[in-house]
């Protein structure tokens, strides 16, 4: 299989540059950004996020979002993400002491992460508009007829992709799509269910569909993913 090329997420601080757009795209690996200066919004996986110094996004592996950074520009410290926080439901907090963060990730990345999940307090998510509230939706794992919510929410058809596009850089249809992806790998790594029980219950056409979209968002089929959790488990 041809290699698969992510959106890296280098450890430390970055720094956005004014007004700087970053299109939609995908980390492989799990990560925490802290906002320390300036801001940015955030439109992905896990919804879109206004969000300001002292500021936290949790970021799961494979996820896909974009970044719109503020008029003043943006510095963010990027961390490991802390295991006691890889199944946190809610993806944006906030720390009350990002300056400590700063001071040991520049000395011990590992006790930077560890002290920001003793810091990280869990903030509720807050739809803004109806793209927001579609894309909550179609996290909820259920098919939806586009055509029929587009109808209860008062939005004309014809403008819902392209409203939900401008706003999360992707129609819906590859919005379900990756977010579907997604709570397939998740379910093949934690090697409890058949793939076809995984399959059925995440409402792909077949076992073959399933493979095709985990092997595009990750790069690796379901039984290169299931072989990869015995090796380790074996070793």
């Amino acid at each position: 299989m041809a290699s698969h090329r992510f959106a890296d997420a280098p450890l430390g601080l970055l720094d956005h540059h004014p007004h700087e757009l970053r299109a939609r795209h995908c980390h492989d690996d799990a990560f925490v950004a802290i906002v320390l200066e300036g801001g940015y919004q955030e439109a992905g996986d896990e919804g879109r996020f206004d969000v300001r110094p002292g500021d936290a996004l949790i970021h799961h592996p494979f996820e896909s979002h974009l970044d719109r950074v503020a008029a003043r520009g943006a510095r963010v410290l990027v961390l490991d993400l802390p295991a006691e926080l890889a199944a946190n439901p809610q993806v944006r907090g906030r720390v009350d002491d990002p300056d400590t963060l700063v001071r040991l990730a520049a000395c011990d990345p590992r006790s930077a992460a560890a002290a920001f999940a003793e810091q990280f307090v869990a903030l509720p998510d807050r739809a803004q508009d109806w793209p927001d509230l579609l894309a909550h939706d179609l996290r909820g794992g259920e098919p939806i007829q586009l055509g029929e919510w587009a109808e209860r929410a008062g939005v004309r058809a014809e403008t819902l992709s392209r409203g939900f596009r401008a706003a999360y850089g992707c129609t819906p249809k590859a919005y379900r799509a990756d977010v579907r992806a997604r709570a397939a790998l998740a379910a093949i790594r934690s090697g409890v269910e058949a793939l076809a029980d995984i399959a059925h219950g995440l409402h792909f056409t077949d076992q073959a569909h399933m493979t095709h979209a985990v092997a595009r968002l990750s790069g690796a089929t379901p039984g290169s993913w299931r072989r990869g959790q015995i090796d380790t488990r074996l070793g």
